[in-house]
């Protein structure tokens, strides 16, 4: 039995099958039918006209404007950033197959799957086991009046599965030891620390409301503990481990996702706080970082889900600044980032304790300023307005920040804020703001017209208008090939038989390779089942790509004998075209006697490619 990173390959046929891609693509884009096609605008870069197709009948997508393709394994693959064996584990897990799969020698799951499968199920007894320490024990009372002192509910409480730790050194630990959890283990995983004189291990939070963090998939790979009153530190996260990187978790994503998809809007918060009471405000698509700053990846994880983001940090100084170190990450990942105001010293759950969810939806979330707006808000707090010196050095600061904007609408209706407030002829703004708006012009790099512009919402740079560039006649038979190969196994036996691997493009080549390899194991033509076994995404890509030629065209004895015929005689009019390019050297290099065996040779070669061509008819 075939294996792919150990996972058997009628695992994945298993999850496939189950799995239908319209259903699944459906649950994150809106399909509409046309003829034999599903279509949608594209969830993999933004689109103003519909690009991405599903063809039910071969279990695949294709999306026509980023090229992305393949089939429901890969489409979930994409969308979430999982790895293939990740995908496959949460297909699997959804659809009721079990995922204790061995490895590809028949040997038992590696030691580490191992640890990780004991250590999520530690902590998610953790959060139970906390969350009713909370609610049913004289231990968590004192933490419970605290909690709905902050506004918190007993439903929100329950939503966030919040717990608390006992002062006790050794409550879970107890608790873990008597389920069997090796605590050398649970103390790798961030639930206990090991005693200093090597005695034992204690519990890593106490005295502490705890907050669960779970991953994308909403399994508990971490904790967030808060200390009630006076101590430091005054919030503890769980250490690093092999279930919990900062810098790729995102609090509160699992619940945030549906709402996140619908209104492709996220909202970034600092903490985990600001997430639950705005959650009970009614934003519904709040995620925080981890005690960490934003990073690059959880930037690409927000791209992947939506098209806006709103920052909604504190309103002190260090959130302003936070603000503006994250705005060019999630720009880079091809969000429209917008910024919430919020009264100095106010962070998102204080502002709801004090002026309540209404106000808090009013002005933060319904009424947020652009980034160039907050870009000049945050400028102005570095200059001294009531001083002339102040005055000059914002506005060619505000200058600069303006030029930045491409649209010259946009320019002008900030410069004409600008010069309102500050008593400067607008046509002097404009002026310094054209120079440096054409500065700044000539230091982008030239941007590529490439396919990834194609139908981009967010790219006004079209690729010039023009015909589609006329493949070669070989490329075009090659492709026409493996289109009915994909389709009929007899054909595929007979291009086996006739033109073996001679294909001239390398990924062709590939895949008639593949193709020879899957009727061989007995398969019958399956194209979605195909692709699945290909395990690489250019040539799940290519063949996806393939397989959407309209297969109306006319195909017969006489026409794949013509394709092969076209096929095989390209290595031979390159070596004419080499050995024309050796004799046009040697006449320049007087060298006539080569240049006349050149000459021969090239029509010894040309003739053998007229016999061939003769052949056909």
């Amino acid at each position: 039995m075939a294996t792919y990173g150990k996972i058997p390959e009628d695992v994945i046929e298993a999850v496939r099958r189950h799995h239908d891609i319209v259903d699944t693509v459906g649950k994150y884009v809106h399909l509409s039918k046309q003829g034999k096609y599903m279509k949608g605008l594209c969830p993999f870069h933004s689109e103003k006209t519909p690009s991405f197709t599903v063809t039910p009948e071969l279990q695949i997508f294709h999306c026509y404007g980023c090229g992305k393709s393949g089939n429901v394994i890969r489409f979930v693959e994409e969308l979430e950033g999982y790895s293939f064996p990740e995908a496959v584990r949460v297909l699997a897990e959804d659809a009721g197959i079990p995922v204790t799969w061995a490895g590809s020698d028949g040997s038992k799951p590696s030691a580490e799957d191992t640890e990780r499968t004991v250590l999520i199920e530690a902590h998610e007894l953790a959060a139970k086991f906390y969350h009713y320490l909370l609610n049913n024990t004289q231990h968590g009372k004192a933490a419970k009046d605290y909690l709905r002192e902050r506004g918190l509910g007993d439903k929100l409480i329950d939503h966030y599965m919040i717990g608390y730790a006992p002062e006790q050194w050794d409550t879970l630990s107890r608790f873990l030891d008597n389920r069997k959890f090796d605590p050398a283990l649970m103390e790798k995983g961030g639930l206990l620390s090991a005693k200093h004189d090597g005695s034992g291990y204690v519990d890593r939070f106490r005295s502490r409301i705890i907050f669960p963090i779970w991953d994308r998939d909403g399994k508990v790979t971490a904790f967030a503990g808060r200390i009630i009153g006076d101590g430091q530190p005054k919030y503890l996260n769980s250490p690093e481990t092999m279930l919990f990187t900062k810098s790729r978790t995102l609090y509160n994503l699992h619940h945030a996702r549906p709402a996140i998809r619908k209104r492709k809007q996220v909202v970034i918060f600092e903490g985990y706080m600001d997430v639950i009471r705005s959650w009970s405000a009614g934003v519904k698509n709040g995620v925080a970082t981890m005690g960490t700053a934003l990073t690059a990846e959880h930037c690409q994880m927000l791209g992947r889900q939506a098209d806006e983001v709103l920052i909604c940090y504190d309103g002190d100084d260090a959130g302003q600044a936070a603000a503006m170190k994250s705005i060019p990450m999630l720009e880079a990942a091809g969000m429209r980032v917008m910024v919430s105001m919020l009264p100095k010293g106010k962070d998102p759950d204080e502002y709801i304790a004090e002026y309540g969810p209404e106000a808090f939806m009013r002005e933060a979330i319904d009424e947020p300023v652009s980034v160039t707006k907050f870009k000049l808000i945050y400028s102005r707090k570095n200059h001294i307005l009531l001083k002339e010196e102040g005055r000059k050095n914002y506005l060619l600061e505000a200058a600069g920040i303006v030029a930045e904007l491409d649209s010259a609408i946009e320019r002008e209706i900030y410069l004409q804020e600008l010069s309102r407030e500050f008593e400067v002829p607008l046509e002097v703004l404009k002026q310094d703001c054209l120079i440096k708006h054409q500065e700044l012009q000539k230091k982008k790099p030239q941007r590529d017209n490439n396919d990834n512009s194609w139908n981009n919402g967010r790219n006004e740079n079209r690729r010039k208008s023009g015909p589609p560039a006329v493949l070669p006649a070989y490329v075009k038979a090659e492709r026409r090939l493996l289109h009915v190969m994909m389709r009929d196994s007899e054909v595929a036996q007979t291009v086996h038989e006739r033109l073996g691997d001679a294909f001239n493009i390398e990924d062709h080549a590939a895949l008639a390779a593949y193709l020879y390899a899957f009727y061989a194991q007995g398969y019958d033509p399956d194209a979605g089942r195909f692709i699945a076994t290909l395990q690489d995404e250019r040539l799940e890509r290519a063949a996806a790509t393939i397989l959407m030629m309209d297969g109306d065209f006319p195909f017969n004895e006489d026409i794949l004998a013509a394709d092969i015929q076209d096929i095989v005689k390209v290595p031979q009019l390159r070596e004419v075209d080499r050995k024309k390019e050796e004799m046009v050297q040697a006449e320049r290099a007087g060298d006539h006697l080569l240049a006349a065996q050149m000459s021969i040779e090239i029509i010894t070669l040309e003739r053998q490619l007229k016999g061939r061509q003769d052949d056909r008819f």
